[in-house]
Formats: structure tokens, sequence, C-alpha cells
């Protein structure tokens, strides 16, 4: 997730397909560019089209995401995310509630994940950044990262914990689901990853023990990491690893006011890349949740806010760039992955920083989804919705769809448009507990 995590792999344009591989019932692609939509029947076309890429190419063993639409040397058939994953059950979730798959459908396809992820490679509860979709032994992520990649756990945790919340019928599946979710979740040991130490560490790996030495500090995309550390009803760590850990950083309180309005409470200058703003929250509701540090929802929307300003200034003056053409974060690039943002700008926009940022700015991200459709479609849009990102500057346009850019879209306008996925995830008793011990208040309703 983090752009230390990525290295620069050239993308290869072949797309593979296994719906025959799938018994469940493929969704049909919508490839022509519709101009008269209404912004409800727009937003469902994004969320249907966009979840394709979560059930049409979802690995046809395990039901796991794919890490990517584009295979290479690098990338083979069975490169699968457990980060990734947890964002497709959210979105699978999402697509039952909208009917897009059936409930049946939907569950027995959770299933089969939860299934695979009870054989797969475990560390200590903790599962690695990539598997091996067909056999669940650790593909490395690079050559210490081999083992547990607790951040990448959480996100996936993330997703679980909402299937447990929604898959609450009293029928074999749905039951044997929530139970074996439990089992998963019961067994991850997130104390064992501070190493009696007052931080959490972002990796452990069975050949190098401790030596990639990532404690985890912020601000940044792992606020969920603790909250999911803390919420722990066998392994939790004590607030002091949150209070000390977590905030052990020279850029972790900002309080800077930018474009004379913005006034953002955490991070580096101009907030960094957005996902810091959505992946995290996904399950996760920023609306009226504080603490010591911060008010969240300022600190996502005036993030999100000074991007789109930056991008409306456009210092660079890169082709493309304007009110209804923002969004830097973390993608592929004509030069290979980057973190993007004010401070790392290359001329990329990514389509998915805009359109997760629905919840904290929804005219100024459908002003840009329009944009992306209407005007950009018959180069950016495809069969899993929004390619993963496009430069007009250099005329470069990606063949390739992400799991984790494709992932928030369909979460984070689920949430604008109905609050769905932060009412499941935030009705779970151990995260109410969590957030509770590490001293967070919320909004009792959405």
């Amino acid at each position: 997730m983090n752009i230390k995590k990525f290295s620069l792999l050239a993308c290869a344009t072949i797309l593979f397909f296994w719906t025959a591989a799938s018994a469940q019932t493929p969704i049909p692609a919508d490839l022509t560019i519709h101009k008269n939509l209404s912004d409800s029947q727009l937003l469902d076309l994004m969320q249907k089209q966009t979840f394709r890429y979560f059930w049409d190419l979802s690995h046809p063993a395990s039901g796991m995401a794919r890490e990517r639409s584009t295979t290479s040397q690098n990338f083979g058939n069975n490169v699968v995310t457990t980060g990734g994953t947890g964002f497709g059950i959210m979105a699978t979730v999402v697509a039952a509630n909208r009917k897009f798959v059936s409930r049946k459908d939907a569950a027995q396809h959770t299933l089969k994940i939860v299934d695979f992820l009870l054989k797969a490679d475990r560390f200590h509860g903790a599962y690695p950044h990539w598997l091996n979709g067909e056999t669940g032994k650790v593909i490395p992520f690079s050559k210490k990262d081999d083992g547990a990649d607790i951040v990448e756990t959480s996100y996936l945790f993330q997703g679980l914990l909402v299937a447990q919340q929604y898959f609450t019928k009293n029928n074999p599946v749905e039951k044997e689901l929530r139970a074996k979710i439990e089992q998963l979740w019961d067994g991850v040991e997130w104390d064992w990853f501070t190493q009696g130490k007052k931080v959490l560490y972002w990796h452990w790996s069975p050949d190098y023990n401790w030596d990639m030495n990532m404690p985890i500090h912020g601000w940044n995309e792992c606020l969920i990491t603790y909250i999911m550390a803390a919420a722990s009803p066998t392994h939790s760590i004590n607030k002091n690893v949150y209070t000390d850990g977590w905030s052990n950083s020279k850029t972790f309180i900002n309080g800077k006011t930018y474009y004379g309005k913005y006034t953002l409470p955490l991070g580096p200058d101009y907030g960094g890349p957005l996902f810091w703003t959505q992946y995290s929250f996904m399950g996760l509701n920023p609306r009226g949740l504080k603490d010591q540090f911060a008010d969240y929802w300022q600190q996502a929307t005036n993030h999100t806010l000074i991007d789109r300003e930056y991008c409306i200034e456009n210092p660079l003056k890169y082709k493309g760039y304007g009110a209804d053409c923002w969004g830097l974060t973390a993608s592929d690039s004509w030069k290979g992955y980057s973190g993007h943002s004010p401070t790392n700008d290359r001329g990329v926009i990514t389509p998915t920083a805009a359109l997760s940022a629905f919840p904290y700015a929804p005219q100024y991200a459908m002003q840009a989804m329009r944009h992306f459709y209407e005007d950009l479609g018959d180069k950016i849009w495809g069969e899993y919705g929004f390619v993963d990102a496009f430069s007009e500057q250099h005329d470069w346009y990606a063949k390739s769809f992400l799991a984790i850019d494709q992932g928030p879209i369909i979460v984070m306008i689920e949430n604008y448009r109905s609050g769905l996925i932060w009412k499941l995830f935030m009705s779970n008793t151990d995260v109410k507990k969590g957030l509770q011990k590490l001293g967070f208040t919320t909004v009792k309703k959405l």
C-alpha cells in the first residue's frame, strides 16, 4: 500500500479472464459512454462496472482479489493481494446490497475466500502482502518482505468484520461464514507485533525476523492498523502503543492553513497522497470521529479540498488539470509506480483519488466523475471501471486496473450514498471497544 512497498514494475497490456472458470454469474460490462445519465444512474454504473474487478476477475481457486489486472513476468497469474481482498469483500457487500449480485452468491463467494485464508500462510495470525491464489503460499513482496504484513492484514480484517456484520442470516452458509471470520479474527496476535515496545512494527519474516525494522509512525494510511490492534478481543495492544508510537513522527502534527481556508490537523505539507484519507476510512467512519490528536472529518475533508485546490492552481502547468480534473494519490504513472501528491507531482491524475473522496466533497467528486467519464471515457473507461491513472501532459493512459484503487471507489461512493459500510463496521462490538480504549469519540448515528 505505502509507496515504499512498490517496485517500479513495467505493466503488460495483456488482460486475462477467468469468468469461464467460475460458477458465479458474470456481470456484463458496459463500454458505451452514455452522456445523459442522471447522477444516480452514473453512480450505479460506476459501482457496478468497477465491481467486476472483484467478481469477474477474482482468482478462480481462492476468490481473492488480484493485485492488478495486467500480468507480466513479475506479476504472474496467481498473485493475489490480502489488503485488496479486504477492499473487495467490502465491495461485495455493496454489490449484494444493491443487487448487482445475489446475496446468496455474495455470501458463498466470501466464504470461498475465508476458507482459503484458513489454509493460507499466516504468521502469528497475520497475513503477507501477497499470496499465491492457488496454493496459499507466500509470494515475497521483496527479499525480506516474505512474512507478516500487519497493515495489509488490517485492511483485510476491516473487510472481514464488515462481512461478519452484514451476513447475519440464520442459514448454513452465513452462519459458517461468521464463525470462520471470528476464528481468523481471534487468531491475529496484534500485541506480538510491538516487540514489547510502545509501537507496532509493520513486518515480520520467518527468514529475516524483524530485519525490515519498520515501526508504524503517522500520519499516513495506517490509522486503521492501530484501531484493529486495539479492537482485538484476544491480542489487544495497550493505549500507549497508539498514543506514543503512532504519534512519534516529525510529520504527525501539521496545523497549517492552506489556500487561506483549509486547516490540516495532521500530516506533511499539503497532506500527502489522498489514499491516506481513504483506506482507513472505508469502514471507519470519520464523521464526528475525534481523539486527542485530531478531528478526522476535518482531516479527511480538508486534505481532499487542498488536493483539489492545488490541481486548480496547477503550479507546474500540467495539461488537463483543473476544477473537474484533480486527484493525486499513489498509482501507476508514465514513469512507474509513485505516491503522487502536491509535493510529488508528475502530471498524473488517478481517478480513485477524486472518486473515493465522494463523502468529503460530493459536488467536486461528481464534477470530476462526469469529466472522466463523459469527456475522457474513450481513453480511460474500461471493463473494470476507470483505468488506474492517466497523464494528458505525457499522453499516457494506463492499461491496468489495481485492486487497491478500484475497491475504494465502490466503497466510498456507497458511504456517500447510504453510509452502509460505515454503519456495519462501526456497529461491531470489538471495534467500539477498541475506539473507546484508544480515547476516540464518535457520533452515535450517521
